[in-house]
């Protein structure tokens, strides 16, 4: 199946029987591997690669902002039948705990229900929310490990140790822009962010009862759903916060909408 745009009338045009070489979005759900985790990822769908970046924002925001998914039944069989095809991958039944980071779109709602469907009647929901401004970090250890103290093929440091004291002023600078945010123009300021994979507790657990919950279940079966996924930061930060909880669950992650390379721009 697939969508195309139609340009002139500014709309999108569903066709689930059949595939088309002006399709903007089709459908996939081949499981891929991330190197830096070693998690399974799962995405519904792709952008054709011909996709201007303008269409794809414009149905993302198709997608993710209906004032009501029920009266749109394109939109809700287009998110069901990626559900359908993860579930011939990696058979939902099997999964016992679903972690969701807070959205202010209605699509990971109405997956999550859905996904309830194939679920054991057991399967628990967390969500996980953003943390207050005053309460984000910078992991500078990791970024200095990485980049900072990066040396050239002839055995020589990439940066002087002027360079690494400015670049560090830098980063503490930008700290402290984000502890005098708001809570609702946090997540902007973040995502855009060049440095966002060492920016640290940006998510945190809705509730003390969910956060126990997580550190205390182990090998078992943990789906995390997002409608799109871009840069793939999201699911770097829920990624991160479990596994400081416990790293001996067996974690896939699903969106409605992927790609390839995702997390290439945060490493």
């Amino acid at each position: 199946m697939g969508v195309s745009y139609n340009e002139k009338e500014q709309s999108f045009m569903f066709d689930f029987g059949h595939d088309g070489i002006n399709d903007i979005v089709s459908l996939t759900g081949n499981g891929y591997q991330i190197e830096e985790f070693g998690k399974c990822f799962y995405y519904g769908y792709e952008f054709a690669n011909h996709v201007t970046g303008t269409t794809r924002g414009q149905f993302i925001k198709y997608l993710k902002f209906q004032k009501s998914l029920r009266a749109n039944p394109d939109l809700t069989k287009f998110i069901k039948k990626a559900v359908d095809n993860l579930n011939s991958k990696v058979n939902l039944y099997d999964y016992d705990l679903v972690i969701m980071p807070e959205s202010s779109s209605k699509v990971n709602e109405f997956m999550l229900r859905y996904i309830y469907r194939f679920a054991q009647p057991m399967l628990r929901e967390i969500e996980l929310v953003k943390a207050l401004p005053k309460n984000i970090s910078f992991d500078m250890d990791s970024y200095e490990r990485q980049y900072l103290n990066d040396v050239l093929e002839n055995g020589r440091p990439r940066y002087s140790e002027k360079q690494k004291e400015e670049v560090k002023s830098t980063i503490n600078a930008m700290v402290e822009l984000i502890h005098q945010k708001d809570y609702f123009t946090i997540a902007k300021d973040v995502k855009k962010s060049r440095f966002r994979p060492y920016i640290m507790n940006f998510l945190k657990f809705a509730t003390e009862a969910d956060e126990q919950l997580c550190r205390s279940i182990r090998q078992q079966n943990i789906l995390i759903v997002d409608d799109v996924t871009t840069s793939g930061s999201t699911l770097n930060e829920i990624l991160r916060t479990l596994r400081i909880l416990n790293e001996d669950n067996n974690i896939t992650i699903f969106s409605i909408i992927g790609r390839k390379d995702l997390m290439a721009d945060a490493y």
